[in-house]
């Protein structure tokens, strides 16, 4: 798995067996105080606290997880000393709340996200992590994670992310913010809302797109690589009766019979995902039933992802090679 896949728990065969998308807690920061000099110094030459921001300190990144999981746990921390240093209104808004809500993130900038109704005087070339956007954000589109924080709500911050961010990684969090209960009526209205202002036709395609039953990162960029190809979108969570009963597939055409499953490392990695042989030969048995039930099923990986051309083939000629089988029976 490359280094900026987030971790994912993928082993869902029905829709909703993947987890909802959680608010995230904040790391605790340890304040600079000068009677306490020595005590922090020593601490943080020997790595057991990191400096954030002048004067503010936390734990370490964890190790697990990855490389992807430790920079969303710098950004947090980013966060909470960005929280105590504030001191006029404000509103923790695009990648940054959907992070606070828990939702998925992908190649996530180490930068903190901020809207306020004033624009603030910055200089030009001075480095500071946060990106201050100047709107006052209505009550309607303001909430409160658990952190105590505030946040733009999951609709406004699946639009406002869905106009900022490049389209991949706009689907990603639009997907997690419909599986974590956002009302596409809601997100719909924000759009109207924001009519003949920069980013809204992407942002009215990523909506439109965006699917709660989508299981995964890797889902989700497979998606937005299928519909950049102009391919037809494909259903998702597709229920197969086979011999060993109703087996789902990620994504697939039923009218072709042809499938993808999407296969995260992960879950062959032992563990609390059980002994990897076991799970190899569950994956061999539920592929056999699929073939024995007349499907073609590709089996797509991230490292798949990262050759799209070759991908897209291997795609195109399955859905061309199913459309043939149709017309010569």
């Amino acid at each position: 798995m490359p280094d900026d896949a987030p971790p994912t728990r993928r082993d869902a065969r029905r829709p909703g067996d993947t987890a909802v998308p959680r608010p995230r807690p904040l790391p605790a920061l340890v304040r600079y105080d000068e009677a306490w000099r020595s005590v922090i110094e020593r601490r943080a030459s020997r790595g057991e606290l990191v400096r954030v921001r002048r004067g503010q300190y936390t734990g370490p990144a964890s190790s697990d997880g990855g490389v992807a999981r430790q920079r969303e746990q710098r950004v947090l921390a980013l966060v909470a000393a960005t929280a105590a240093t504030l001191r006029t209104a404000y509103c923790f808004s695009h990648e940054t709340a959907a992070l606070l809500h828990g939702l998925w993130v992908y190649r996530l900038a180490e930068e903190v996200h901020v809207s306020q109704g004033w624009k603030p005087k910055v200089r030009r070339g001075s480095g500071s992590p946060v990106h201050r956007h100047p709107v006052d954000l209505p009550a309607k589109d303001r909430t409160v994670v658990p952190a105590g924080l505030p946040v733009s709500t999951l609709e406004r911050t699946m639009v406002d992310c869905a106009r900022w961010l490049p389209g991949e990684r706009a689907l990603v969090v639009a997907d997690s913010a419909f599986r974590a209960g956002a009302d596409r009526r809601v997100a719909e209205a924000v759009l109207a809302e924001a009519a003949g202002k920069p980013g809204v036709r992407q942002a009215r395609r990523i909506v439109e797109l965006a699917d709660a039953r989508s299981e995964s990162v890797g889902e989700t960029r497979l998606r937005w690589l299928l519909d950049a190809a102009g391919l037809e979108p494909p259903d998702l969570a597709v229920a197969v009766d086979t011999w060993r009963g109703t087996v789902w597939i990620d994504l697939g055409w039923p009218g072709l019979a042809v499938g993808i499953e999407f296969d995260g490392t992960v879950k062959y990695s032992g563990g609390e995902y059980g002994d990897p042989r076991e799970r190899l030969l569950a994956e061999k048995r539920r592929h056999d039933a699929l073939t024995e039930a007349g499907w073609t099923l590709l089996h797509v990986t991230w490292e798949d992802l990262a050759d799209p051309d070759r991908l897209v083939a291997r795609i195109r000629r399955a859905l061309a090679e199913a459309a043939r089988r149709q017309v010569a029976r």
